[in-house]
């Protein structure tokens, strides 16, 4: 899904990140702002993904329960985004649960397929679109893709650490992503249903397909 520059941009990124949470792990106020920096944006946008509206609230929460359990965390850059989106989200749940709403029951994804080419077309596509029209793009997956390509693209992690959010295998959320993407693609393209980009509301975990 990530092309070489792209790559090497991400493991820079990850390499400075994980270099501020050493730092933050030692007291350090600037590694701390400087790890936040880095992981807020994308963290924000996949809990928006999840709760609506509530989002900057639930973040907060999550950063929060970060910041308490840093000393904790062992790992590189990379895993730092894990660990934080997996924190995030059961945030997320539990709001949802205190609201009475409750997510949908997930379907199992029939796992390792053997991907076509594409998800770089479909990647890229997203990513250019402003962060809050590619979010209510999303918002019109079923739960399943959403959650994969949010964690993927907005996020940032690879197959195993998104799976390893979610609690599902490799395989499974890499489908998942890739039939995601592959739908945010047509319906950039015009293929999907009329009026599926522009006139579904936004949904949080808890809707109904």
């Amino acid at each position: 899904m990530v092309r070489g520059g792209e790559r090497r941009r991400t493991q820079e990124c990850d390499a400075e990140l994980g270099a501020a949470v050493g730092r933050a792990q030692q007291g350090d106020e600037a590694g701390f702002a400087t790890a936040y920096r880095l992981v807020q944006p994308g963290l924000l946008g996949y809990v928006r993904g999840l709760v609506g509206d509530d989002a900057e609230d639930v973040t907060s929460e999550a950063w929060l329960e970060i910041a308490r359990d840093l000393g904790r965390f062992r790992g590189d850059g990379a895993g730092f985004r894990g660990w934080t989106a997996t924190i995030a989200r059961h945030r997320a749940l539990d709001h949802l649960r205190k609201q009475k709403r409750r997510p949908r029951t997930s379907l199992i994804e029939q796992d390792v397929l053997d991907l076509p080419g594409g998800q770089d077309t479909a990647a890229d596509a997203i990513e250019a679109l402003a962060t809050g029209r590619a979010l209510e793009m999303i918002a019109t997956l079923p739960r399943e893709q959403a959650e994969a390509v949010l964690l993927r693209v907005v996020v940032g992690l690879d197959g195993p650490a998104a799976a390893r959010v979610l609690g599902k295998r490799s395989g499974s959320v890499r489908t998942s992503a890739y039939r995601g993407l592959k739908r945010l693609a047509e319906q950039l393209a015009g293929g999907g249903p009329a009026g599926t980009v522009t006139s579904a509301p936004p949904r949080t975990l808890e809707d109904e397909t």
